[in-house]
């Protein structure tokens, strides 16, 4: 019964410590957060770049490649997106369309914005854990099965491998590891990142509550560009 409830629990205490010491740490110093996160993001994308074109090198150059090179890749953009998500908040590089909203008086207007930040927040935890919705509308036995966390501690509990994914010789004699790598590593990210973007859902909400920021989107992204592009080709 322990070890069970320590193979459902351990990665939830994972995610916990991890975010823990992430708002800690943003709270304290933003600018590390911020270096953290900008590096993290930076890393991704340079893995990316680097398999891809040594997989087009090597294949058209030598024959060959790595077969697992596109599940590498699958798994970086995944990566990218669910760790970037909250990022996008955090620096309000989300598009939206606000064209109806902006018509609103300013009150409105202003709940407009807390409303889209409330329902991020909200859409973030029940992709992390659905199960008390769930139980709220009686959704029990109607296909309401957790959500991401489940997802990912369910991986853990199982030992699937991934696909393709191998760790190499030398871990597998030093370690005593298995073949393929666990599935559950890569999927880690899943309830880390909806953590991270409820997170930053809340904080933007926090943060149009007092005033400090209009909404949680970048609508006007565009016209910003335009005009501080307006004088590029009179040179």
């Amino acid at each position: 019964m322990g070890s069970e409830f320590l193979a459902y629990y351990w990665p939830l205490l994972l995610t916990a410590v991890f975010f823990c010491l992430y708002v800690v740490l943003d709270r304290v110093s933003p600018k590390t957060i911020a270096s953290l996160d900008e590096n993290i993001i930076a890393i991704i994308l340079a893995l990316m770049t680097l398999v891809t074109f040594s997989q087009v090198v090597a294949r058209y150059g030598f024959n060959s490649g790595w077969g697992a090179a596109l599940e590498f890749t699958r798994v970086l953009f995944a990566w990218l997106i669910l760790f970037g998500m909250s990022y996008g908040i955090k620096i309000g590089a989300h598009l939206g369309v606000d064209a109806v909203i902006k018509l609103l008086p300013a009150p409105m207007y202003r709940l407009a914005a807390l409303l889209g930040a409330g329902l991020t927040l909200l859409y973030a935890v029940l992709l992390f854990d659905a199960t008390w919705f769930g139980g709220m509308l009686a959704l029990e036995n109607k296909g309401s099965t957790g959500g991401a966390y489940a997802y990912f501690a369910k991986f853990y509990k199982v030992p699937i491998g991934m696909e393709d994914l191998k760790w190499p010789g030398f871990i597998q004699e030093w370690f005593g590891v298995k073949e393929r790598v666990p599935r559950w590593m890569p999927y880690i990210i899943l309830p880390i990142g909806l953590a991270l973007l409820a997170y930053r859902a809340l904080q933007g909400f926090l943060l149009i509550l007092t005033g400090k920021k209009e909404a949680i989107i970048a609508a006007h992204e565009a016209e910003e560009l335009v005009a501080e592009n307006k004088d590029v080709l009179k040179d």
